[in-house]
């Protein structure tokens, strides 16, 4: 057997290669010799593309029987809408059954509350309570319409004039929900291609503004002037194609993430030097800071004009809801026909403007709630300076009083752990309302987690100590 195999391969390599001496093999075709292994590479190259071309074989299906089919959908587990949260992390969040007031109902009991952005207390003020009966009566509750469709109410115009003349400013506009403001007016504005360089720690609708811009987004440390100062140098420096794309700073006016107050003269400098725009959002900062509660601009003496854009939501100092954007008169005009929050949302209750107006006159009329909240923030501050194992690291102007751990635990979701449990038994043992600054999945600010205390002009001397009392009794039983 193993001759006879010996021979047929000798037969045709022998075969093979009297066809490569052939003379076709050697034949010249238009003046291109062809030899033997370009014949059989051709050959290949045929067989290699008739099998490419040739549709690719299925055997045939045969369908399935009814009880395969119910096997099937019986043994079929869906993936889950969302994923399973560890026992850790599941937080029972207490429920207001009154006015978030400086002092409320939480679960059936009277609390402190510092859980809410009450600043200037005028949650449940008389005059502001009339004049919200007044428009409920004359207008009804809601707009059914957007701005641009017939949603727009007299009120709605007031308060926009109210604001502007109050801020010195051009103009304003009027948005629906505070939290949508500053994240529909910088995509309304920044888009693909433009540069916007942020401080690390804003809030998650500042976050997600910058993404829907589309914009390049360059982060600097959180409120360091020297970060930012860098950053903008290695943006411009030499680089002439910079020079033709829009460029912003956006900052917070009061971080909501730490209580730092953001050095407004600063960003202001670096603005004017490296030729920026800034956007200022005044979320905690509007009715609170300066002589008046103008805001930043007053606080720093920075006149209003040279900050680009402004916003800020009315439902912390001025105790109503929606928000607003001002500046000049083109970028006010640019919004109401860009801006997708005002463009396609239903208008702001008529109430509620008629509410903000109030809440300006007060302010106006009763510049002394500014002292007292000063007086709170101080006096808070003061308390708070010897607590075990917390530290203030918020401003001292600033109306978040901020506590962090001296001494982190590893992680985030420990050190929100411990804080809770300091948080809840506040509540549970001494009826003091705190929360902590737990942030979604979405939110991807990294700065340190805390117990956020928000003081109101509202808080009575013995309120501010009881808080202290609490605190300091509760962390030197947790953290020691």
């Amino acid at each position: 057997m193993a001759s006879s195999a010996m021979l047929v391969t000798t037969a045709a390599l022998d075969w093979l290669s009297a066809a490569f001496d052939a003379p076709l093999a050697r034949a010249v075709v238009f003046g291109i010799h062809i030899d033997g292994h370009l014949v059989v590479e051709m050959l290949l190259i045929a067989v290699i593309l008739f099998q490419l071309s040739r549709k690719s074989y299925k055997p045939p299906k045969k369908p399935l029987t009814e009880k395969e089919i119910d096997d099937l959908c019986e043994e079929w587990v869906p993936e889950p809408l969302c994923p399973p949260i560890s026992e850790e992390k599941q937080f029972h969040t207490p429920t207001l059954e009154s006015a978030a007031a400086p002092h409320t109902i939480v679960d059936g009991k009277e609390v402190v509350n510092f859980a809410s952005a009450n600043y200037l207390g005028l949650i449940g003020q008389e005059k502001i309570i009339d004049s919200c009966i007044g428009s409920l009566e004359k207008y009804g509750v809601g707009s059914c319409g957007p701005r641009g469709f017939h949603g727009t109410i007299d009120v709605h115009l007031d308060c926009e004039k109210k604001i502007a003349n109050f801020l010195g400013t051009p103009d304003s506009i009027l948005y629906s929900y505070g939290i949508s403001t500053i994240f529909s007016v910088i995509p309304a504005f920044c888009k693909k291609g433009d540069i916007i360089v942020a401080d690390e720690g804003v809030h998650w609708g500042v976050q997600n503004g910058l993404y829907l811009s589309r914009s390049t987004v360059v982060y600097f440390k959180h409120n360091d002037m020297a970060s930012l100062e860098s950053i903008l140098e290695k943006l411009t420096r030499g680089n002439k194609r910079a020079e033709k794309l829009r460029r912003y700073i956006v900052v917070e006016a009061v971080y909501q993430n730490s209580g730092q107050v953001a050095p407004l003269d600063e960003i202001i400098r670096l603005k004017e030097k490296y030729r920026f725009r800034v956007i200022l959002d005044e979320n905690h900062s509007f009715g609170v800071l300066g002589n008046s509660g103008r805001g930043l601009a007053e606080y720093y003496g920075v006149p209003i004009e040279k900050i680009d854009i402004i916003t800020a939501g009315m439902g912390n100092a001025l105790a109503t809801d929606g928000g607003f954007c001002t500046g000049s008169v083109r970028v006010v005009d640019h919004q109401r026909l860009s801006s997708s929050g005002y463009v396609f949302s239903a208008s702001l209750p008529p109430y509620l403007a008629t509410a903000a107006i109030s809440a300006i006159d007060y302010l106006e009329e009763n510049p002394s709630i500014l002292a007292t909240l000063k007086n709170n923030i101080a006096l808070l501050r003061k308390g708070l300076s010897d607590v075990v194992g917390l530290e203030v690291s918020s401003s001292p102007q600033s109306p978040i009083a901020f506590l962090k751990l001296k001494k982190s635990r590893g992680s985030q979701d420990k050190d929100l752990q411990v804080l809770e449990k300091i948080v809840s038994r506040a509540l549970h043992e001494d009826s003091v309302f705190l929360v902590t600054s737990k942030r979604s999945t979405l939110d991807k600010c990294r700065l340190p987690v805390g117990i956020r205390i928000f003081v109101s002009a509202g808080h009575s001397e013995s309120d501010i100590l009881k808080a202290v009392d609490s605190l300091k009794r509760v962390a030197a039983l947790e953290l020691e």
